[in-house]
């Protein structure tokens, strides 16, 4: 079964195909990944969802793909991994919130994917795995500086140096998986009404503060206190803020375009 792009009202969902490779990537999935952060540059989308067909989010590369690199040349090699960087750019430049929805379990660039998005929702009792070492490879798709990010260094040296399996309780516990959900349908559920409270909030603003976060990671204090002042105050220039604002000082919910 090949990716598909559905767009649901107001939201995007990239539904991986490949289930009885346990969704692991295709150059297809990174073109629908692509195509709809492009996409998502409409106005009247406000969130994108990338999930899986089959009950496992992502494997990863396949065992055919992995065999068929290791004979390229280094230069080739070096292109094959930039079509995993790019979509992970994409993901993290994406106009609007990217929401991972994980069922099954997450492997390989499955989690590189996965980290790159906004949220995070995941399966019960699901494994993240990156055992690139037992191939006597090293991470891609910038699992190292998510997980550096996200988790304490000692976890993120046993995910990849021994690699350990992590559940998805113990990253909700530590705060990289926002939501916990009892079986696959109930992961889609969660991402929709996420979705649907995006929805509800001011698109400028959403897309501003993602961006701000994303560059409070990789440069100093002094520098993100500019960005945020100018921000700021382009913000209190806006038609969202005109209207949260008003909708404060009346006391009732605000009703963003």
């Amino acid at each position: 079964m090949e990716p598909r792009l559905e767009q649901a009202g107001d939201r995007l969902i990239v539904w991986n195909g490949n289930a009885k490779m346990r969704g692991a990537i295709t150059p297809e999935f990174y073109d629908t990944i692509r195509t709809a952060i492009d996409q998502a540059k409409d106005p009247a989308i406000r969130a994108v969802v990338i999930t899986s067909e089959g009950d496992f989010f992502c494997a990863g590369g396949n065992l055919n793909a992995i065999i068929e690199r290791a004979n390229l040349p280094e230069q080739e090699r070096r292109d094959r991994i930039e079509d995993l960087h790019d979509v992970i750019r994409a993901i993290r430049s994406s106009p609007v919130p990217v929401i991972a929805a994980v069922k099954g379990g997450a492997a390989g660039a499955g989690v590189s994917i996965a980290l790159a998005c906004d949220f995070l929702i995941a399966e019960a009792g699901v494994k993240f795995t990156a055992a690139y070492v037992k191939a006597g490879l090293v991470p891609d798709g910038g699992l190292t500086a998510h997980l550096a990010r996200a988790l304490p260094r000692q976890l993120a040296m046993e995910m990849c140096v021994l690699a350990q399996p992590v559940v998805s309780e113990r990253l909700h516990a530590l705060g990289v998986v926002n939501l916990v959900a009892e079986d696959g349908a109930g992961v889609i559920a969660q991402a929709l009404a996420l979705c649907d409270r995006i929805a509800r909030g001011p698109r400028g603003a959403q897309g501003t503060i993602r961006r701000m976060v994303s560059t409070a990671y990789d440069q100093d204090e002094a520098a993100q206190l500019d960005l945020e002042r100018d921000a700021m105050a382009h913000a209190f220039g806006t038609a969202e803020a005109q209207e949260g604002i008003s909708a404060f000082l009346e006391k009732r919910t605000p009703k963003f375009q």
